[in-house]
């Protein structure tokens, strides 16, 4: 039986939709990592010491807000406008989308990523990609637990921004998913470069060739967003009934 069930998974997350949803991953978190690493690059080329100055700070943040506003817009109507591995963690753990579903919402995430950085690279005449680093006054563990609170923040919008038991999301779930993740980049860019997403760290340390506390980027996210689904899910918003819709792909796409 168990065979059975996981060859039938498989089979529904390589039909032409599940293809078409990983396919608007794809694109939207390219364009996301684009933006974000980006304006960072930016910054610096305009500033003489951008990670001294505030004002690059704000760059950042507001190029968070607005790209990810718009990456999730594009594609919450395709694949669920994920973006972000954690948030596809979030949604496997919790039972929306399937595991052979999430490994390739992963993949094509991770290759955008990957993907973008090498074209911000090529195209600045290998201009310095910069990675994610924490300060030297945090640990490793500091910072994993504030890259977790900062995820928590994020997925617990995403949840309730985008359930359609609070009516049509609209342009306006977008937006307060975009405006809680610039809000985290002002209160923790400082501190650990406020990434909140496995696949824009790991992106831009690939091009980088720069490695290190990687595994901040990825226990502290995973974990805060695998907390946020639970909490949302199971405690404050309990439904008999879970919808795949919006948490994984949409309507047209793929039921897992």
């Amino acid at each position: 039986m168990a065979p059975t069930s996981l060859s039938s998974r498989f089979q529904q997350s390589v039909t032409p939709n599940a293809l078409r949803s990983y396919l608007a991953e794809f694109i939207s978190t390219f364009l996301y990592v684009f933006s974000v690493v980006g304006s960072t690059m930016a910054s610096q080329k305009m500033m003489i010491n951008a990670a001294a100055d505030p004002s690059s700070l704000v760059i950042i943040a507001i190029a968070n807000a607005f790209g990810l506003s718009s990456a999730v817009y594009i594609a919450a109507n395709i694949s669920g406008g994920h973006v972000n591995p954690a948030v596809t963690f979030s949604m496997a753990v919790g039972g929306h989308i399937s595991v052979p579903t999430a490994l390739f919402y992963w993949i094509s995430q991770m290759l955008a990523s990957v993907m973008a950085c090498i074209l911000l690279r090529v195209s600045t005449v290998s201009q310095h990609v910069p990675t994610y680093t924490i300060t030297s006054e945090m640990t490793g563990f500091g910072a994993s637990i504030m890259e977790g609170v900062m995820t928590f923040a994020l997925v617990y919008t995403i949840y309730a921004a985008m359930d359609p038991r609070r009516g049509p999301p609209g342009a306006i779930g977008p937006l307060a998913i975009g405006l809680v993740a610039g809000a985290n980049v002002l209160a923790a860019g400082p501190f650990s470069g406020g990434s909140m997403n496995p696949a824009c760290a790991f992106g831009s340390a690939v091009v980088a060739g720069r490695f290190r506390n990687q595994a901040v980027y990825w226990v502290g996210p995973l974990v805060g967003a695998t907390v946020a689904g639970l909490v949302y899910d199971n405690v404050v918003f309990p439904s008999q009934e879970l919808d795949s819709s919006i948490r994984g792909m949409s309507e047209a796409g793929v039921r897992v």
